[in-house]
């Protein structure tokens, strides 16, 4: 007798080990057992609303339009440009922002309280002024506001589009009132706790938002030239075709970015269902192996 495995099971495990190293990083095996295992309180619990979110493959659709959302405004976009080295190193910013995500949605409420204090800590130091003139600084809570609402709106909406369990509208306002909780330790003050709050946030931070140079030249180069390997080209394209589906009408018209509402429901939605489907069934955990007998 011996252990075999069938070949679907293989290709899931190596897809799904090749996705976690992009998005987790080296250390990501590391961290998530630090993460899950290590005992002591949470701040969510596991039947959270922030915690099916979080969990589910729609976040890769979320995320980057989160970060085309959050290029509109000015100030933002800025810092990001002057300091976050996204070009430089956008697997790196990637995996540590997943990394934060996973340690404040499912990690000890002390690891998640000093993930925030690092990060407030990078902010308070992040200073300096836009091509217009106009002073900024990281730390503002006016600003991490925006940097918040636009993130959670983007996360929300994927995952009502394209996640595998879609929450009641109950249950998206108890997520928007999860994340508030993350947000404050980050320092927004006054975060939205309600779905209607947060639909009446974005909108007041309208008048300020709009796509500088900058702003155009992030979003081609996270939709156009990622650094990605051939072969990852064509499910990328799909993941960036959605992302760019799931802004708001005006956001991709800041952008310049193309949207034809009938391509848009007949075909790129569509596959978007299908890469997130793909996605899921990739990093599903591996069953137990079996044993066969061979002749």
């Amino acid at each position: 007798m011996r252990l075999t495995r069938p070949d679907g099971a293989g290709v899931r495990e190596r897809l799904g080990s090749a996705l976690f190293s992009r998005v987790a990083g080296p250390d990501g095996p590391e961290n998530r057992a630090r993460i899950h295992d290590t005992p002591g309180p949470r701040w969510f619990g596991p039947d959270r609303p922030i915690r099916r979110v979080h969990g589910d493959a729609s976040m890769f659709i979320g995320g980057l339009s989160a970060l085309l959302l959050q290029s509109l405004h000015p100030l933002a976009m800025a810092a990001v440009s002057a300091h976050s080295g996204f070009r430089g190193d956008p697997w790196g910013r990637l995996q540590r922002t997943s990394t934060f995500l996973a340690v404040t949605t499912y990690g000890t409420a002390e690891s998640a309280q000093e993930a925030c204090d690092r990060v407030r800590a990078v902010h308070g130091r992040v200073r300096g002024t836009t091509s217009e003139g106009t002073a900024y600084h990281a730390a503002d809570p006016h600003l991490l506001g925006w940097v918040h609402v636009a993130e959670i709106d983007s996360f929300l909406r994927a995952h009502q589009r394209y996640g595998a369990r879609p929450l009641s509208a109950a249950g998206y306002d108890a997520y928007v009132a999860d994340t508030a909780r993350v947000a404050t330790a980050l320092g927004v003050l006054d975060p939205p706790t309600n779905r209607a709050e947060l639909t009446e946030r974005l909108a007041q931070y309208r008048g300020e938002v709009r796509a500088t140079p900058e702003a155009r030249d992030a979003a081609r180069f996270l939709l156009l030239n990622p650094p990605l390997p051939l072969v990852a080209r064509l499910p990328y394209g799909v993941l960036a075709a959605n992302a760019v589906s799931l802004l708001p009408t005006w956001a991709a018209a800041e952008l310049r970015l193309p949207r034809m509402q009938l391509v848009d429901s007949v075909c790129v939605r569509p596959l978007g269902c299908a890469f997130t489907s793909a996605v899921r069934w990739a990093m599903e955990p591996s069953r137990p192996r079996t044993a066969a007998p061979v002749a």
